[in-house]
């Protein structure tokens, strides 16, 4: 076989074809030697259902602008990366100017066609699915949660959620993970302000580690005592402004909190950012105006801040972002302009040890040939080539340093 440089690899791909269940290499053989010491993961969903054929665009196959008239990226517009191991041609979203700069960087991995069998419709199952990384069996505690439960972690900032709810996928046995959406905002609550609210706080701190009492007072006090440590911690993020400029969003200043949670070294290992807005039914729009191309912005734009800040702080080598959404979207637009429930999905990964490339092979999008082994549901879907659950044993294998199959179940 002849030998594959580097630059090669970056610019075209695999080297050979992903196949179901085998867990692509997109983490670097320097990531997987430095072992698993000050390590941070950020799970970024967009929830929804992602429209991953406009996100990663198969722009040289005549069947994605006959099947989508109305909102299929041109094909002059796409930001070309390269050609899959399959040998087509694919390119991002004109708006992802900032993920085309980091894929340039080799520092982006695009993991096609991911998912599962019988891929679920549903927005609930479907992301019970991804969170508890089980597709037979939605209950119980999600694959970050496992993660968690095997650190014997007693910190309560071992992973922070910046959304109001925790996810599936964080729900743990043994660790309660605090949703923080906005550090400015946590805080002692007290209905009095300046000196009163402040002697109140050092009055129940003191309260709390007084020590004594029965072992139930006891563990009320530690709980309260590390419920202080985790304020000044968070307070300590407040104010960190970064060494770019974050745009004015939600998952802008989701993005910017985390990082300032990262140079603050509060100690969190795992992050989870969410962003909506992607169950895009009707009016999706192309390239220039519509809702999806809001949205790539939205993400563009707070993802390559997040990444620019890293860069500058030191702490890119040390940071992994994986993107996913609970299923991708139909190939056909609907009558509305818009896109249904789908199967196959698209995958992202950045961050310093990161091998960057094209991941997996896109889809033939011809609808009449009913051997096509890239499409299902009668042609109307993408099939799925990797297991989800294959990218998450290669970021708990390969960079956080445990035993995926004790963790996934297999």
């Amino acid at each position: 076989m002849a030998s594959i440089t580097r630059r090669r690899f970056i610019r075209d791909g695999m080297a050979t074809v992903a196949v179901t269940c085998a867990a692509p290499a997109f983490l670097s053989d320097i990531a997987r030697a430095q072992g698993a010491t000050a390590r941070n993961l950020v799970v970024l969903y967009l929830s929804g259902g992602n429209d991953a054929l406009n996100t990663v665009v198969p722009y040289t196959d005549a069947f994605y602008y006959s099947r989508r008239p109305n909102i299929a990226v041109p094909a002059g517009q796409v930001l070309q990366i390269g050609s899959d191991s399959a040998g087509r041609a694919v390119g991002l979203h004109p708006r992802l100017t900032g993920l085309r700069s980091i894929f340039n960087d080799g520092r982006l991995a695009v993991i096609q066609r991911t998912g599962y069998e019988n891929s679920s419709r549903s927005h609930f199952q479907g992301t019970d699915i991804w969170g508890t990384a089980n597709p037979v069996s939605t209950s119980g505690t999600g694959w970050l949660g496992r993660y968690l439960d095997t650190l014997g972690a007693t910190d309560p900032l071992v992973a922070w959620n910046t959304t109001r709810e925790t996810p599936r996928a964080l729900v743990s046995r043994t660790v309660g993970v605090p949703a923080i959406p906005d550090a400015r905002t946590y805080s002692f609550a007290s209905p009095n302000t300046g000196a009163e609210a402040l002697a109140e706080r050092e009055a129940a701190l003191r309260m709390a580690t007084s020590g004594g009492g029965s072992p139930q007072l006891a563990f009320v006090n530690s709980t309260t005592a590390g419920a202080f440590g985790t304020l000044d911690r968070v307070g300590s993020v407040s104010a960190y402004a970064g060494t770019t400029t974050y745009p004015n969003t939600g998952l802008g200043l989701a993005l910017r909190t985390v990082a300032g949670a990262m140079v603050r070294s509060v100690g969190t290992r795992v992050f989870w950012v969410s962003t909506g807005g992607f169950d895009t039914h009707s009016n999706e729009g192309n390239a220039g105006a519509g809702a999806y191309a809001t949205l790539m912005s939205t993400v563009n734009d707070a993802v390559f801040a997040f990444y620019t800040d890293l860069r500058n702080q030191g702490l890119l080598g040390s940071t992994v972002v994986v993107q996913f959404s609970e299923f991708g979207r139909r190939i056909s637009e609907n009558g509305s302009q818009g896109t249904d429930h789908g199967a196959g999905a698209v995958m992202l990964a950045l961050g310093g040890g990161i091998r960057g490339g094209i991941y997996g092979t896109a889809p033939v999008l011809d609808p009449s040939d009913p051997a096509n082994p890239t499409l299902e549901n009668a042609g109307g879907d993408v099939r799925f080539e990797t297991d989800f659950r294959s990218v998450y044993a290669k970021v708990l294998d390969s960079w956080l340093g445990v035993d995926s199959t004790a963790i996934l179940g297999g």
